[in-house]
């Protein structure tokens, strides 16, 4: 389906440029959400007719996210999960989780804005880009952790993932001992069974 777009698209087209794209995307996307119009001739004259009010309108969007970004470009969050021994979670971070923390720091940002291509399955300092409009894209940090404790060490450059660094065992502390009268006990215990077997 060819369309007219009213707004500047990434990796799609600018403001005015009629492109072709999937009759899914515009039916389910484009045309409801206002982005787009059906292209033909009595939309065409329609938007010519409206082209300098959708520049505009772009224009204040634009600023209006400008604005947001300079307060929120390099901020670093906090997001608080559970988390096993080698980092891994026990769930996810979505994009829906960084939007809805976004919120509630006072920074309107719809979930569409945040470009997490996976979710983030580690704890650690993850680099999340927030596409605030088409032509304005910022970063945060977003410091995954399993307690505000330890995402204060994170944010100092401390690695938490392995067992060793979230315990704080030295490596001279640790002894292997253990394993030999493991060893030994077996022994002693395959001895046992034959001994039964006679």
């Amino acid at each position: 389906m060819d369309v007219i777009l009213l707004e500047r698209i990434s990796r799609l087209g600018g403001l005015g440029d009629t492109v072709r794209v999937r009759d899914g995307y515009a039916r389910n996307y484009l045309l409801p959400t206002g982005r787009a119009l059906r292209a033909n001739e009595a939309n065409r004259a329609k938007f010519e007719a409206q082209k300098s009010q959708l520049i505009a309108r772009n224009e204040e969007r634009k600023s209006e996210a400008q604005k947001v970004g300079e307060t929120l470009d390099g901020k670093s969050f906090v997001i608080v999960r559970s988390a096993g021994e080698t980092g891994q979670l026990y769930g996810s971070v979505s994009a829906r989780d960084i939007s809805d923390l976004l919120k509630a720091e006072g920074f309107a940002v719809n979930r569409n804005a945040v470009e997490l291509n996976l979710p983030i399955k580690t704890i650690g300092l993850h680099k999340v880009a927030i596409g605030l409009h088409a032509e304005v894209e910022i970063e945060v940090t977003i410091n995954v952790a399993r307690s505000p404790d330890e995402a204060e060490r994170q944010a100092r450059g401390e690695t938490l993932t392995s067992a060793d660094a979230i315990y704080g065992i030295d490596e001279e502390e640790e002894e292997l001992p253990a394993e030999e009268e493991t060893f030994e006990g077996e022994e002693e215990a395959a001895e046992a069974v034959e001994e039964e077997a006679r």
